[in-house]
């Protein structure tokens, strides 16, 4: 066992996968957290690994970027996958989980390690090296000054999350199960005709929002935009959207548009609106949301709000590793390093950990390269080139090309995650536990 303790500040995905990696490793590791005796605006719970946004981790086949990466974090010993696969629950070809149950999961493994010691509290100052940094989107404001201090420039978007809607109030009359292209009957889907459609979106284009006096001007990361301001881009975005009917036919016909509905919990009372981030005030959601059928007497679990979410200038501070370049044995990891989703955060603290677990042992440091899902986020949010860093998913575009050219896209994606995969396979020895 290492005689250095680490420090993790933050329990969320990346924080927990960064102790866990640590830890499992022989590293001794203080996993510091403020919840629950300080919460977020956007935290509705005290455990760990709280999600916040959606049940979902998004599709797992290994043909699309995200499933890929999930692939390899399984083959690596993920903490966070592992709960996932064991806490899943249907969502077509999706992975999405029983929310309560996977962080409950967590929280346990966590607890309990013996190279774990839990520390509820709030860090206020960057702490001393060697450390890893996953206070999340909602750093809190003390902590975020020092890191500015540090780092001399975090910057800030706006994050939203969809509202929840219990089963038992859905009129199930209107709502069929399917998912897209015959793959299951995961989803609830509520078909719109032109006309409901056009009502819903003059209704919902000029509903109220909640203010945001909290905040400065807001900037919007496109992978969570409010479904709201993606409506004002035009009458018919949303139909190529989240709302869009291809492959969700009702009687050999497509609708004009679909609203899915994503089971949230395991015993399905739960369903969340699939796309349906929002910052509308909750009296105009349930106004709103209500035109859509199924939905008109929806009683709502909880609703979508909108929170701030930090990152950091990534480029100029962070390696591909995510240590700062400037102070060895500092790591951030998870959505602030400026990887954006739940298993981009677990895979940053993945590497995090591992890569200072070396560091403190004398070892090589590692690089997964941009072959990989893995090392291909790394390498992006340290290495962009640009005057307009924004916050990236995991997606081929990312990714090292082939050597060939392969016009079929499908086919040349299945290229890509086969050389990925055997390449982390080819490195998961040299990565273990031991």
């Amino acid at each position: 066992m290492s005689e250095q303790r680490v420090r993790v500040v933050g329990a969320g995905l990346a924080g927990c996968e960064a102790a866990f990696q640590l830890a499992a490793r022989g590293v001794p590791v203080d996993l510091y957290d403020m919840k629950p005796h300080k919460m977020s605006p956007a935290h509705h719970s005290g455990d760990f690994c709280e999600l916040v946004c959606s049940n979902s981790l998004r599709s797992d086949r290994v043909e699309n970027a995200v499933g890929l990466l999930k692939a390899e974090l399984r083959i690596l010993g993920s903490l966070v996958l592992r709960v996932a696969d064991e806490t899943r629950v249907p969502a077509g070809g999706a992975l999405a989980v029983d929310r309560e149950g996977f962080s409950a999961r967590v929280g346990e493994i966590i607890h309990t390690h013996p190279n774990i010691t839990i520390h509820s509290e709030e860090v206020t100052l960057v702490p001393d090296v060697p450390a890893i940094i996953a206070t999340g989107p909602l750093t809190s404001d003390v902590l975020a000054e020092d890191i500015a201090r540090l780092t001399g420039e975090p910057l800030h978007f706006y994050d939203a999350a969809a509202p929840i809607v219990t089963y038992d109030s859905l009129d199930m009359t209107k709502v069929f199960r399917a998912s897209r292209y015959g793959r299951g009957d995961d989803y609830l889907n509520c078909p719109m005709t032109r006309e409901e459609y056009e009502a819903f979106y003059q209704a919902l284009i000029t509903a109220e929002t909640a203010e945001l006096r909290d905040f400065e001007t807001p900037r919007v990361f496109e992978g969570c935009m409010p479904v709201e301001v993606m409506a004002k881009r035009g009458l018919q975005t949303l139909c190529f959207g989240p709302l869009k009917p291809v492959g969700l036919a009702v009687d050999g016909k497509e609708p004009h548009a679909v609203v899915q509905l994503r089971q949230d919990d395991k015993e399905g009372r739960l369903y969340n609106l699939v796309g349906f981030q929002t910052n509308l005030k909750f009296a105009e959601q349930r106004r709103v949301f209500g035109l859509i059928p199924g939905l008109e007497k929806a009683e709502y679990a909880r609703y979508g709000v909108m929170h701030r979410n930090t990152f950091l200038n990534a480029p100029k501070l962070l390696d591909h590793n995510y240590q700062m370049r400037t102070r060895p044995g500092l790591y951030f990891a998870g959505q602030m390093t400026g990887v954006e989703g739940y298993v981009e955060s677990a895979s940053s603290g993945y590497v995090a950990a591992v890569s200072l677990a070396r560091q403190l042992r004398g070892e090589q440091a590692i690089d997964f390269t941009a072959m990989t899902a893995i090392g291909s986020l790394g390498h992006y949010v340290s290495g962009y080139v640009g005057d307009d860093f924004q916050p990236m998913n995991v997606t081929f575009g990312i990714m090292e090309s082939l050597p060939e050219r392969i016009r079929k896209k499908t086919n040349r994606y299945a290229k890509i995650a086969e050389r990925a995969l055997e390449r982390v396979r080819e490195m998961q020895p040299n990565l273990s536990f031991t």
